[in-house]
């Protein structure tokens, strides 16, 4: 692959980095990168994607966009109020980057179509809001092998780690199984503050260009959380567990499931 005048110019600030370089953005522009959950997570971890010049992004997220979504879902705008988040992001993503080929699924991931949604991806990003994606996701990248980056925001605070096979401990060597429903609030109950979206979902993004271009070290091993109020981020050592019930030794989970969400009825 040969870079053209245009894409020289278009990602200069990027290629001048010895890290990155040529070698580095043609790595970029032939990845394929899945992001399931085209909102708060999603958003900012997609525009900087297509920013960056990967060359296909998938979009998985079943939603319409919703008023309240537009406080920290930067894909989205109030002419979008009701379409498909897909079809949303698929404009504003072709309009930002044109190199950037973006394929859209408008449903829901659920065990019955995980393996397929990640199938032929080289890195899997959750931008999901709920434990049940969250353990499907990670259940499924474990079966199929896919390296990925999880994420979670509630309040003014959030947490990042990226799983990659062989190389570290997955989501459940941390949190063994989904909390029972209703036990833990949702950001549509306990509230977010947008801009931890936007911070935390930049960091799933550079995990995926670190990762893509073979540079820097990934939070494998690693769970790192950012107070927003204290300005505070910590990084926490996580083991591998190695009677995980899916990337243990002998695992037992061998299917992806899902699990039943928390249910959210508190309207603002």
């Amino acid at each position: 692959m040969s870079l053209t005048d245009r894409q020289l110019e278009r990602y200069s600030r990027q290629i001048i980095l010895k890290e990155i370089g040529p070698r580095g953005q043609k790595a970029l522009l032939s990845a394929r990168v899945l992001i399931i959950g085209a909102g708060g997570l999603g958003s900012p971890a997609a525009m900087y994607l297509a920013a960056a010049g990967v060359g296909t992004l998938g979009l998985t997220d079943g939603d319409a966009v919703d008023l309240t979504n537009l406080q920290r879902q930067i894909l989205h705008a109030t002419p979008d109020l009701g379409r498909p988040k897909t079809e949303s992001a698929l404009e504003t993503l072709a309009a930002l980057n044109p190199d950037v080929k973006v394929i859209t699924n408008s449903v829901k991931a659920s065990a019955e179509n995980i393996l397929e949604l990640i199938s032929g991806y080289d890195f899997i990003i959750d931008g999901t809001d709920n434990f049940s994606a969250k353990f499907l996701i990670n259940d499924a990248c474990v079966i199929g092998k896919k390296p990925f980056t999880h994420a979670g925001i509630l309040r003014f605070s959030g947490q990042l780690m990226t799983y990659v096979p062989g190389a570290g401990p997955c989501y459940r060597c941390l949190f063994v199984a989904p909390p029972p429903p209703d036990t833990v609030p949702t950001c549509r109950q306990a509230g977010v503050i947008g801009a931890l979206a936007g911070v935390i979902g930049c960091l799933e993004a550079m995990e995926a260009i670190k990762y893509l271009t073979g540079t820097g070290s990934l939070l494998t091993g690693s769970l790192l959380t950012y107070d927003a109020l204290k300005t505070e981020f910590r990084k926490i050592a996580v083991p591998i567990r190695h009677n995980c019930a899916v990337c243990g030794k002998e695992p037992t989970i061998k299917t992806p499931t899902d699990y039943e969400s928390a249910q959210c009825d508190v309207k603002f």
